[in-house]
């Protein structure tokens, strides 16, 4: 029997995937319909999207930019939560890259909640994205 932990584990592993192989058909079917997402950016609060759509296409635009490259640093799941650790680089130098964290929920097999945490500095970190409002509803 797959515990919750296990599920989540994979949804969320293969959520992260998508952004390092930069595939965003490994998005499908991954996102609820009642998803709520706020993005890191602009600081302090980030942008906050609700809805699968709204937070589908913000995610698929950002895994399919070729502007930097994530890669993870730590992967764990507790239950229906779970954390992802990351690095994103926008160039060769370690100074050009910040570090992360994604606090998600996990339900039904989907993802509802994701919000982004940064340790960024001056650096923008949300290259792929245009500029959203404050809340976007789909």
């Amino acid at each position: 029997m797959e515990t919750g932990s296990t599920e989540t584990l994979q949804i969320v592993t293969q959520f992260n995937r998508a952004f390092v192989q930069h595939d965003a058909s490994l998005l499908d079917g991954l996102i609820a319909e009642g998803c709520v997402m706020e993005s890191v950016e602009p600081a302090p609060d980030g942008t906050r999207y609700v809805g699968r759509k709204s937070c589908l296409e913000f995610w698929q635009k950002l895994a399919q930019s070729r502007d930097g490259a994530f890669a993870a640093e730590d992967i764990a799941a507790f239950d229906d939560r779970a954390i992802i650790r990351w690095r994103y680089r926008f160039g060769p130098a370690l100074s050009k890259s910040v570090r992360g964290v994604n606090v998600m929920r996990v339900r039904g097999g989907l993802i509802t909640e994701a919000f982004g945490y940064v340790k960024s500095g001056d650096a923008a970190v949300v290259t792929a994205a245009t500029k959203q409002p404050e809340e976007k509803r789909s």
